[in-house]
């Protein structure tokens, strides 16, 4: 982990402490470990002109009094939960016509590349969150439904730098989700995706 991936890995979980949740504290918000795990694997695989965005955002919102990892969750709410959605809803930054045009982009890649992943790793992919907004549930939050409230709490210029990564990637064939799935195993021991795919249980 960089020096910067770490910087901002620090930020968000000072954040992500004072999530205030509907039902109480959640359980991972005493899981400082897997937090870091989680957020390195996927943010490790961002280039540095990302991370750099993404760090001025956290810095931005920090100088305004905002908590951007609330606002990621509270965006979810729209699709997870829209009657709770609408008591919040001016508490958050109002949407942006170009972020939510690029957003929607990025989220159809990453859809794509989710299920080209659990085809290949079915087990590793199926003990994870549902793919589609279609499955989203008051208590169950799809893959898709949480990068675009994440994407959302981002600023134009982030969003901006990833959706060109996530072009860039597509055009030269690779898949932004098994890097960072690939990160994550790593860092749980495994050497390779398929390793870890044999090692799981179903």
């Amino acid at each position: 982990m960089s020096e910067l991936v770490g910087t901002i890995i620090a930020a968000e979980w000072e954040l992500f402490d004072r999530v205030h949740n509907r039902g109480g504290r959640a359980a991972c918000q005493d899981d400082r470990e897997t937090f870091f795990l989680m957020r390195s694997a996927q943010i490790s695989a961002w280039t540095v002109s990302m991370q750099e965005s993404y760090y001025r955002d956290l810095c931005r919102a920090r100088e305004q009094g905002r908590n951007l990892l609330s606002e990621k969750y509270g965006y979810m709410m729209a699709r997870t939960s829209p009657e709770e959605y609408e008591q919040i809803r001016g508490l958050l930054p109002p949407y942006s016509k170009e972020k939510t045009a690029l957003i929607g982009d990025i989220c159809q890649i990453q859809v794509e590349w989710q299920e080209e992943l659990s085809r290949k790793y079915p087990r590793l992919i199926g003990n994870g969150r549902v793919i589609h907004r279609a499955q989203d549930g008051v208590y169950s939050t799809s893959f898709e439904t949480y990068l675009w409230g994440e994407l959302e709490s981002y600023s134009i210029e982030t969003v901006r730098l990833y959706s060109e990564y996530v072009s860039a990637l597509k055009a030269n064939g690779k898949n932004l989700n098994e890097m960072i799935l690939a990160n994550m195993v790593r860092q749980y021991g495994y050497p390779s995706l398929e390793a870890a795919e044999s090692r799981t249980k179903g």
